[in-house]
């Protein structure tokens, strides 16, 4: 995965277990080495996912992949957390790109989404980007957003404001949402 990750995780005080996902001699996605470490890891684990264009190997799971890697983590509880770095890069399409989101929040699943829009928009000095929690009701969403506002005003109180205000219009604005998708 990409290094951030690792020191993320670190200076979190979480553990950071890696899983098999490139096949060097193949040059493909390593499905059975992610499954038999997904099965192995402890019930209830964070498993962190690429929702397209892995970084830094640009190989992602085909759909029938990530329908397994779904019904194995269902199985064992874990907790998907996906970054979405390069929504629209992979397949040139917004809307494919975020399949495997899709389904695992179609499929009920709990999870974390980081989305940025530093690449794909253009802001790569701005930061601009978002954390999405899908929780499995309206009182976890509560009692999540109430932690998240306590971590935030913590962490960075007031974020820059320019960035954020561009990615609004653009995606909030029928015609500039458009464009953006050429």
């Amino acid at each position: 995965t990409w290094g951030n990750h690792h020191g993320i995780a670190k200076r979190s005080g979480l553990d950071f277990i890696e899983y098999p996902y490139f096949n060097g001699a193949t040059k493909a996605f390593d499905e059975a080495g992610m499954l038999q470490a997904l099965e192995k890891a402890d019930p209830g684990s964070v498993v962190l996912l690429h929702a397209c264009a892995h970084n830094p190997t640009g190989v992602d799971p085909s759909k029938e992949s990530w329908m397994k890697i779904a019904d194995l983590m269902a199985k064992k509880n874990h907790i998907p957390y996906f970054d979405s770095a390069y929504q629209g890069f992979a397949s040139g399409d917004v809307d494919n790109d975020a399949w495997a989101i899709r389904t695992f929040v179609d499929r009920g699943f709990q999870m974390l989404i980081s989305q940025s829009f530093a690449k794909n928009m253009g802001l790569y000095g701005e930061r601009v980007g978002t954390l999405q929690l899908v929780c499995a009701d309206p009182s976890a969403a509560e009692n999540v957003l109430s932690q998240l506002k306590i971590l935030i005003r913590q962490n960075y109180s007031n974020p820059p404001i320019h960035g954020a205000s561009i990615a609004n219009k653009i995606l909030n604005t029928p015609e500039h949402y458009k464009h953006w998708l050429v």
